[in-house]
């Protein structure tokens, strides 16, 4: 980093702390995949300036897809009304239950509609969709269950993180980091995310090369596929509950 690097990055974290702290609500729920929350908590924690708040019904512990469990810092009622980042992990069968609750998807659209950004890692851009968030924008989810975004209103956009107006969404799980640092150049400007990206040492060297589709050997994305097929069913169906309860588009 040079002297003139780091000077705009100081200065641009000095000005952070030195305004408003921005308000970033992460919803956490049961069954949700941890690493889609923690890559972007990760990187929102080393920005200055921000208050990170994680959000669900209540304070009770929440259990992920893994059994770690996580504590609410704010439930639904306590969190802002104008958010400046709302934000939304994914996860497998608690994510495809949570596209049919009304009370998630009434603080979504609530807090959606006036948040700075509304954003989602891995299928929480499905329980975006399934709150009307996504109608008319570019989006796209995990490679699993990204086919059901057209049925949410979505264009479907097969990238590891799609970024239209202000909406940002990013493909599976690990894409978390890669997403959480474009909205840190966003936010703070293109040589605070390098700073950044230099922090977390992110260099990816994927040993098997395997992690996309189209990367994968036939045989190991035709298995994959085969295993996610219940879940698909189950968001299309979720999917199409949701439709039912939407209210006309302004």
């Amino acid at each position: 980093m040079t002297r003139r690097t780091f000077a705009q990055v100081s200065a641009a974290g000095a000005a952070a702390q030195t305004a408003k702290p921005e308000q970033i609500l992460m919803l956490v729920y049961p069954g949700m995949t941890l690493l889609d929350l923690i890559g972007p908590q990760q990187v929102f924690g080393y920005l200055m300036g921000v208050e990170v708040s994680l959000v669900a019904k209540s304070k009770d512990p929440v259990t992920s897809d893994t059994g770690v469990r996580v504590l609410p810092d704010k439930t639904f009622a306590e969190a802002p009304l104008a958010p400046d980042i709302l934000f939304v992990p994914g996860g497998g069968r608690g994510t495809v239950a949570l596209m049919s609750d009304t009370a998630t998807l009434e603080f979504l659209a609530s807090r959606g509609k006036n948040a700075r950004y509304v954003t989602s890692v891995c299928s929480g851009s499905l329980v975006l969709g399934a709150a009307g968030l996504l109608r008319g924008y570019k989006a796209t989810s995990h490679w699993a269950v990204r086919e059901v975004l057209p049925s949410l209103g979505a264009e479907l956009v097969n990238a590891r993180v799609v970024e239209d107006r202000n909406r940002i969404t990013a493909g599976g799980i690990t894409s978390g980091i890669d997403f959480g640092l474009k909205l840190a150049a966003r936010l703070r400007g293109d040589d605070y995310a390098r700073a950044l990206e230099l922090t977390l040492e992110y260099d990816p060297q994927p040993p098997f090369r395997s992690g996309t589709p189209e990367k994968a050997p036939p045989n190991i994305t035709a298995q994959a596929r085969q295993m996610y097929a219940p879940l698909v069913k189950a968001a299309h169906a979720s999917a199409a509950r949701a439709r039912q309860s939407w209210h006309p588009q302004p």
